[in-house]
This record gives C-alpha cells, structure tokens and sequence, in this order.
C-alpha cells in the first residue's frame, strides 16, 4: 500500500492513457494519486481529472516557475478554491534559483501568498525548492514565526541542512525517483536522518522516474521503486515502509479520506 504524494496527470504525456495509467497505479495498490496544480488559471483542468477517479486528489496553486504570471491569485482566491471537495492541498510554490524562469521577488511574494492560504485552511502546502536553500530557510522561519502551517518539501534534492530545519519547523520531506539515481550517495544519507514519521514517497510524474525507468517517462506506478530504495536506505520492510508513509500521507493531507471511508 502507497501513495504518490505528487503527480501531475494533467499534464499532457499522460492526455492519450491516463484511465490505463491510474489503473496501473491502483493495480500495484497505489491507494491514493495527489495530482499538482502549478497554475491557478488550469485549476479547472485539473480538477476535473480528480473528480473523474476516485483515487486521485489535487491541489491549487501556483509554482514557482510560473509566479510572475499569476500575482494577480491572492490568499483568498486559493482558500476559496481549495474548498472543492477534492482538494486536498496549497501549492505547489516555493523557490527555483536553478531555473530563474520567473523574479526571484515574484516567486518569495507567491511563496508567501501560498503559505497564508496553508496557515487559513489548515491545508499542506507544497514545496518547490531547487537551488534556494539558503532564501527558503529563512522565509520559512520567518513565516512559521508567525504562525504554523503544514507543509512538504516535496522531491526533495535540496542539503542536509534545509531537511533539518523543515523537520524542525513541523515539515515532512518526500523524496523522488532522483533517490534511486546511482549518485544520490548525500539524498539517501539525508533521508536517513529523516524522521520515520516525516517521510513521504513520489513521484513527480511524469519527470525524474527511478531506477529501473530511468530515461522515460514517468508514471505513479513507479512509485514502489522509490519506496523499495527508501525502505533498503532506512533499514525497514518495504511492507513497512507502505504503510509508514502511507500514515504519514493520510496525518499530514488530513482532507482526503482513507479508502476504507471513501
């Protein structure tokens, strides 16, 4: 039993399959698919691929790449949209200084827009952190001074330090297919001073699938391969691992019900 914390199944390499490819995640027990918004303005698209299939959930948001062209979304359009039933999530926003496709000032304003909509609804916020560990730990202390709100450091790739300090603040970290990746040697040595009960599994689809895929597309079915690496790394049973991050996912996206109550 697992679940791909973060997918993107509107995205169009899955347009022509993707009822094949939510299947094969549920035949390969992937109980739960959280699709990511990065743009408020496709949340319509997005949402409508959640309501067909009763696995999947989403999220609204704005990512990080993309913040210059939606500063017009305030707090209250992202706590307004996020009541659909399946919603289960703000963001994903953050920080990307690897990309710089958007102004790093326009990225922190969204980031922070983003954080007022988690702390309001009580809902987890989806990081995006890439290449701004420094920036990032400092808004995020800055903002969880001034008040709490959930939050994941999703695929994580980022250094030991910012792991640290986003378990400390209450963070989780999930971690991608990049954890498969033969020089990883420092990702799997951060995950294993992560918390058991601040992990969680992805995929990021449809980019970065693990190892054995690596080089094609990725899908949420592939997720297992992360886990079974995530569980050698840690030293636990992939049955173990399962079910840890899978009550990890359930406690921290507290909105999306366990299959047994859907």
């Amino acid at each position: 039993m697992l679940v791909d914390s973060h997918c993107h199944l509107d995205f169009a390499d899955f347009a022509e399959e993707r009822d094949a490819i939510v299947q094969r995640a549920l035949d390969h027990d992937i109980i739960r698919l959280v699709t990511i918004c990065t743009r408020v303005k496709r949340f319509a698209d997005i949402i409508r691929i959640a309501e067909q299939y009763a696995s999947v959930y989403a999220s609204v948001g704005t990512h990080p790449n993309n913040a210059h062209e939606e500063l017009d979304v305030t707090a209250e359009d992202l706590i307004r949209l996020s009541e659909h039933p399946k919603v289960v999530a703000i963001g994903e926003a953050g920080l990307d200084y690897h990309y710089d496709h958007a102004p790093r000032e326009a990225q922190a304003q969204g980031f922070r827009t983003h954080i007022a909509a988690s702390r309001a609804t009580g809902l987890p916020l989806v990081i995006h952190a890439r290449s701004a560990d420094e920036d990032m730990i400092s808004i995020l202390t800055e903002e969880t001074g001034k008040g709490a709100f959930p939050f994941i450091l999703h695929c994580f790739s980022s250094g030991a330090e910012l792991a640290r300090v986003g378990v400390e603040l209450g963070g989780y970290v999930s971690f991608s297919g990049i954890l498969t990746f033969k020089n990883s040697t420092e990702l799997r040595d951060i995950a294993r001073n992560v918390p058991h009960d601040r992990l969680l599994v992805e995929t990021d689809a449809p980019y970065l699938a693990p190892v054995p895929h690596r080089g094609r597309r990725n899908e949420p079915s592939f997720v297992r391969h992360t886990a079974a690496v995530l569980a050698q790394t840690i030293g636990v049973g992939e049955a173990e691992l399962g079910t840890l991050t899978s009550e990890n996912v359930f406690r921290l996206f507290t909105k999306m019900p366990r299959p047994d109550h859907a």
